[in-house]
């Protein structure tokens, strides 16, 4: 296995893409994770923490949708797009820094 600060930290990033396109904040990580975990040195532990918490984040949204009714869910669902745009960002420069991020909200469905 090969340490690749470079490719952590754009795994890390690419969670970003939802904001772009709308969709990839989870199949590009994935991707990445799945093809590169037996190669890249600790990226089965981070490409695990970055789907558990995208797919955290889906669950959280799916159950705001219905509280929008009753005002709450806007305020979650704003809330949600600050963690899942601010923390990538954290843990990225953390990556770049040979640390093993972790994720705020990230319920355990790999482990």
């Amino acid at each position: 296995m090969r340490q690749d600060n470079q490719l952590l930290v754009l795994t890390h990033l690419s969670q970003l893409l939802t904001f772009i396109t709308g969709f990839g904040g989870l199949i590009v990580p994935l991707v990445i994770w799945a093809t590169q975990k037996e190669k890249i040195y600790q990226m089965d532990e981070h490409g695990k923490n970055i789907v558990n918490f995208q797919l955290s984040i889906l669950i959280y949204s799916l159950i705001c949708i219905p509280l929008v009714f009753i005002l709450i869910g806007i305020a979650g669902l704003f809330l949600l797009a600050f963690i899942s745009f601010i923390f990538p960002i954290i843990n990225a420069i953390k990556a770049s820094q040979g640390e093993i991020p972790r994720y705020p909200l990230s319920l355990n469905f790999i482990s």
